[in-house]
């Protein structure tokens, strides 16, 4: 409603104060008949609107502002994930596979011009916060996001260890928003975090795909392998891709290829089908053999999406829980010669049976929602992850001295709060029995 007054009173000045004669004039000068639209007749007319812009609007705008908002209102227009990036956006970019930033610990999606939350990733002051999958960011710092370009909302969101953010969120199940004063800290870029449910029974929680996930993956795996081998060794794996935004697609396969002996794992098809691309898996020798059932959610992205896909379709695992998000794209980050770059949504990922995951999501194959803690039950708190719950984890002098719970405690505790995780311990535990899922 605000963009049709807006118009009004546009209108209504050019009504009352008419161009200067001059620029009416030029204008005219400049017009041509009606032809033909040509090859360069669009070029011609965005040459034409800079130079007017640049001229005559009231206040002074540098050309390089102006082409790089030009860029970006393209490649936006595309759709939510193709964007343009500034040399200092690109270097941000890159710092969220490869190295350490700052930050609140969200991953976030434009969606129908609303800036969404994908999922609070974990161990993070966002997490801690309460933000939560599907929440819309209205402003940050006081501004209108709906203003910003999505690299600039990230842009805005991080900033220096220990400095405050003001978010201002609506919760996809409340009716007015929540102001939330965030102070930015490190974000871990540790993606694999494991713990021991029952004898021979482990939960594998990957939290994301980066550029070690799957050395991370493996040296996990060869933890509970030599902590289960007085039982027999491991017996089944809860893997845990619920709130994973995804990553680099290279983790997503070798990821997957540890699970899988044969078959395909994902498809790439862009506007020309024969420059597609199947990944294969292949046999090796740390191969993982043992049941698994998967747990995913509206968290659950891009790269954790076709690893459940490759699990389902290759019936490897029985996945449980809510549908996917359903990003199913391809984006190419392609550098450009001063430092910025793009990154252009290139094609469309399809699971082993040829199902596309854009705006579809993966379906589990027993759908089971979370049941949500009441605010009153102290025992059943929201599901959380911390440094003392992980295997091999460093113990300070204090903790030496009283050890507290011990690990088969916690596990009890954290499968009473955790409804999906408890039924997937239970139906892999089962599994063997089920012929339909390869072991």
């Amino acid at each position: 409603m605000p963009l049709k007054i807006c118009g009004c009173l546009t209108l209504l000045c050019l009504l009352v104060f008419p161009f200067p004669g001059a620029l009416a004039s030029e204008m005219v000068k400049n017009a041509s008949p009606k032809t033909t639209p040509g090859k360069y007749d669009a070029l011609k007319r965005f040459s034409q609107v800079l130079d007017l812009v640049e001229r005559h609007y009231v206040k002074d705008v540098t050309q390089t502002d102006l082409v790089n908002s030009s860029v970006k209102g393209m490649l936006q227009g595309l759709d939510p994930h193709s964007n343009f990036l500034t040399p200092e956006e690109f270097k941000e970019m890159q710092q969220t596979t490869s190295g350490e930033f700052f930050g609140v610990g969200i991953e976030i999606s434009l969606e129908n011009g609303q800036v969404v939350i994908v999922t609070p990733i974990e161990d993070t002051p966002a997490f801690r916060a309460g933000l939560q999958t599907g929440d819309v960011i209205l402003s940050i710092n006081g501004q209108a996001a709906q203003e910003l370009s999505l690299q600039e909302v990230v842009s805005r969101i991080r900033g220096a260890k220990g400095t405050e953010v003001e978010l201002v969120v609506l919760h996809s199940n409340a009716k007015t928003p929540q102001t939330f004063r965030i102070v930015r800290d490190a974000i871990p870029l540790i993606s694999v975090k494991s713990k021991k449910l029952e004898d021979g029974y482990y939960w594998i929680r990957l939290t994301r795909f980066s550029e070690r996930t799957t050395e991370e993956l493996k040296e996990a795996l060869k933890a509970a392998e030599k902590e289960a081998k007085k039982e027999g060794g491991i017996k089944g794996i809860v893997l845990d891709l619920r709130n994973n935004p995804g990553g680099l697609l290279d983790q997503a396969v070798s990821v997957s290829d540890l699970f899988l002996e044969r078959g395909s794992i994902v498809s790439i098809k862009g506007r020309d089908e024969k420059n597609g691309h199947t990944y294969e898996a292949s046999s090796q020798s740390d191969d993982i053999h043992v049941p698994i059932v998967a747990l995913i959610n509206a968290g659950s992205a891009s790269a954790s999406e076709i690893v459940a896909g490759a699990l389902r379709d290759q019936k490897r695992a029985l996945i449980l829980g809510e549908r996917s998000f359903g990003k199913g794209s391809v984006q190419k980050i392609i550098p450009l010669p001063d430092g910025s770059g793009l990154k252009l949504t290139v094609a469309f990922y399809y699971t082993p049976n040829g199902s596309s995951i854009q705006a579809e999501g993966i379906a589990p194959d027993m759908e089971m929602p979370l049941e949500t803690p009441q605010p009153d039950d102290k025992d059943n708190q929201r599901f959380q992850v911390r440094e003392q719950t992980l295997n091999r984890h460093l113990e300070n002098a204090k903790q030496k001295k009283s050890a507290g719970k011990d690990k088969s405690t916690e596990a009890k505790e954290q499968l009473a709060r955790d409804s999906q995780l408890r039924i997937a311990l239970q139906l892999v535990k089962t599994l063997p029995k089920m012929q339909e899922i390869k072991n």
